[in-house]
This record gives C-alpha cells, structure tokens and sequence, in this order.
C-alpha cells in the first residue's frame, strides 16, 4: 500500500477532485485544501478514506505550510480568482521548502510569446508565468496542459460550449472553431486523477520538466456532434459562428472568450501551441479513459438532469 502524501489544492475542482477520489481509493494519504466545507463535491472529499481536509485560503501563509508539512508529492491547480500569480509563486516556494519530491503544476501556454501574431490568453498566460517561476526555482516538476473538457457542454446558455436544444429535438453547438480542425478533448473526472497518479508512480526521474498534453481524443468539431449524435440518438449538428454571450460572466471572462474567439477561430492555432501534441503521452499514462461519445451517452444526460433539463423524460415517453 503507498505511504505517501500528496497536497492537492482547490480540491473541489475537477481536476483536483478526480486526484483525491483516485488516490484515496488506493490507499495514498491524501491532504486536501478547499476553501468551504460546503457543496456536494466537499462533502464527498471530506467522506473518502486517508482524505484530510485543509480549509482555508491559499493566500494564508500558515495553511499552505501545514498543507505541505511531510508531503511528498503535489497537484496545484491555480485558479483566475484572486493574484493567480502570487498565489501560484508563494505555493512553488513553500512546497520547496518543503521538500515536495514531486510537484505537478496544471499549466497553459502562453501563445503570445511564439511570435506569429497569436494573442495570450489572460486565464492561460497567468498560468504559464507561474510554470516558468517553477522551472527557475528549481522545483523537480512535471506540467499538464489540459485539453477542452467533455463536460463543459451544457443544454444551458452558457457561451462556447451551449449544446442548444431546438425545437424539432435536435441539437445544435455553435462556436468559432473551424469545424474541421481537430481538438484536444478531456474528461476531466474520470481521467485527471488516474493520469496524474502515474506520474507520480513513474517520478521526476521520467517527467520531471516534461509538459504533457492531457487529452486523450482529437476530434474536430463536426466529429464530436457526431458522437453526440450517435450516443443519444439525436440530431446534433455544428455551426460555425462568433461566441455568444446570453447569460451573466465572471469578471475578466469576457476577454479570454475574446481571444479564444481570434485565436482558434480566426487563426486556427494549435490548442496547446506548436510544441505540443496530443494524445500519444497522454495514453502512455492512462489507457482506461472515457472518450466523448461515452460520456455524451452516460454522463450527459445525468448532468442536465442535474440542471433542471427534462428533454431525456421525452426519450422515454
């Protein structure tokens, strides 16, 4: 059975909840910060065996030292709410201090700094500061770049990934993406955590410095509406078109759906940059992932469930 410690931060994000179901399942002592015990996802973490909680902000000095106190080994997932950067800094420095063994960092690129006229993103370039401060203090690192996450589609009006139900009981997604041009998909529940934990079997021996790209299919726009359409036996049909905005955003949003906009869908360049593939790496560390058609079929309808949806009641009336 693993004796060691991982520290995972913003656990019920999920990337980092997807770690600590996995690594708890197989026995490894998990210390989880959160900043509320509050919400179905913090419940179950805080239920699971070898899990502590660690409740709090990462800004508090005090916290991320007793988060990190005898780990062995880390996942941090920064987030856009607060300094990102700073966060991201003081969080390298102490699991240095600390002696983390193994730190996984869950990074972006900066498409910017290529020189081809590509704009940074806000929410990535953020992300990709953070991975060089760790490369230059020295931290033995691995850097996952995750792909489009399966379950940002939504029936809801929610921009670039609203799977619209029509009328006739079809569906339709509209978003800027060449509809031919493959993208990096990623079921992060079920996929994340498995991933991740092998790395951290395999060590910074094999990874350290290495930038994976966690996405497991490459599938262009018109081929994820198919499986769609195949898992729930529906219409789903692809239009190209701008990023409509119909519902409330956070704060800063709006500019990375406006260079996600110029970037993939006027410029079609590479989601993780030209130095990046997927998903050769990616399975190389976990062959058991669940691929769009799969959770357009399992999990899909259970999330629009969830969201007050009734269009699966149709289907079996």
């Amino acid at each position: 059975m693993p004796t060691k410690t991982i520290a995972i931060v913003n656990s019920t994000g999920r990337q980092a909840a997807s770690l600590v179901r996995v690594a708890s399942a197989v026995g490894y002592h998990v210390r989880a910060q959160l900043l509320k015990r509050e919400g179905i996802v913090a419940q179950e973490l805080e239920d699971l065996p070898n899990v502590t909680i660690v409740e709090g902000r990462l800004e508090d000095p005090e916290l991320v030292q007793i988060l990190f106190k005898n780990a062995q080994l880390a996942f941090i997932n920064t987030t856009s709410w607060g300094n990102e950067v700073a966060i991201g800094k003081a969080l390298a420095n102490a699991a240095k201090k600390a002696g983390i063994h193994h730190y996984v960092y869950s990074s972006m690129p900066d498409h910017g700094i290529f020189g081809r006229g590509w704009p940074s993103l806000p929410q990535w370039s953020s992300k990709f500061t953070i991975e060089n401060y760790i490369r230059q203090i020295g931290l033995p690192a691995t850097f996952v770049y995750a792909g489009i996450y399966n379950n940002n589609f939504t029936s809801l009006p929610y921009p670039l990934f609203c799977m619209d139900l029509t009328p006739d009981g079809s569906f339709e997604w509209k978003a800027p993406f060449h509809p031919d041009i493959p993208l990096p998909w990623l079921d992060a529940e079920h996929d994340v955590g498995p991933a991740v934990l092998q790395l951290f079997k395999d060590g910074p021996r094999k990874w350290s410095g290495h930038r994976i790209a966690l996405a497991f299919e490459m599938l262009s726009p018109r081929q994820v509406c198919a499986k769609f359409s195949s898992a729930l036996h529906r219409h789903v049909r692809y239009v190209r078109g701008p990023i409509e905005i119909k519902v409330s955003i956070p704060t800063g949003y709006r500019e990375q759906l406006d260079g996600l906009q110029i970037l993939f869908g006027e410029q079609n360049a590479p989601y993780f940059g030209p130095d990046i593939q997927a998903p050769d790496e990616a399975l190389e560390l976990w062959e058991g992932y669940r691929g769009i058609e799969e959770y357009a079929r399992e999990v899909f309808p259970l999330e629009e469930a969830a969201n007050g949806m009734t269009w699966m009641s149709d289907d079996q009336a």
